[in-house]
């Protein structure tokens, strides 16, 4: 079977940037073919693929994450934030002030927070390699959207759709599930 719209694809993934270094890599990927769950440009190149296929997609920054938004950076006291406050933690609310997106702590240094509301791969080309291991047509009348039928990595999922990561309220309290990112 070949990959069409509605089939439940299966793929092997490698993900490096443009000098070569492997980034990410994933085994027994699962997908909804043609429903938006990956990035378009690999979708389109996976179509009428069937499995042992490989194919090889570079994107652009704007094909995959974005191009990098400095204005996506805020910078911010230490002291806006409860104790705790670390790099590498996500914030949607400062102190009473809804973010827009969430945001990212980068750095602190001096009594000073930098967060970034860019996505961490914001502003940088991919290359992927990627293997189709199986092609299956999907049941009619099977629910495989929103279920552990169909899973996306982070790394394959179109901008808009968010990566995981802690998210902290203004209290600096870490929430009890895991967030999203953008």
């Amino acid at each position: 079977m070949q990959v069409a719209k509605d089939t439940l694809v299966t793929i092997s993934a490698k993900m490096y940037n443009l000098q070569g270094d492997l980034m990410e890599s994933a085994d027994e990927l699962v997908y909804l073919h043609g429903h938006g769950d990956i990035f378009p440009v690999i979708e389109k190149a996976l179509e009428g693929k069937k499995p042992g296929d490989t194919v090889t997609v570079q994107l652009e920054p704007e094909e995959a994450f974005g191009d990098y938004d400095e204005t996506a950076l805020i910078i911010r006291s230490e002291t806006d934030f409860e104790e705790g406050v670390e790099v590498g933690l996500s914030y949607t609310e400062i102190r009473g002030e809804t973010l827009d997106r969430p945001y990212r702590v980068t750095d602190i240094a001096d009594g000073v927070v930098v967060l970034d509301g860019n996505h961490p791969l914001a502003g940088i080309g991919l290359k992927f390699e990627i293997t189709v291991r199986n092609v299956e047509a999907v049941k009619k009348g099977a629910e495989t959207i929103g279920t552990d039928d169909v899973v996306v990595p982070s790394f394959l999922q179109v901008s808009d759709k968010p990566m995981v990561a802690n998210i902290v309220d203004d209290a600096g309290d870490e929430e009890s599930e895991q967030k999203t990112l953008h």
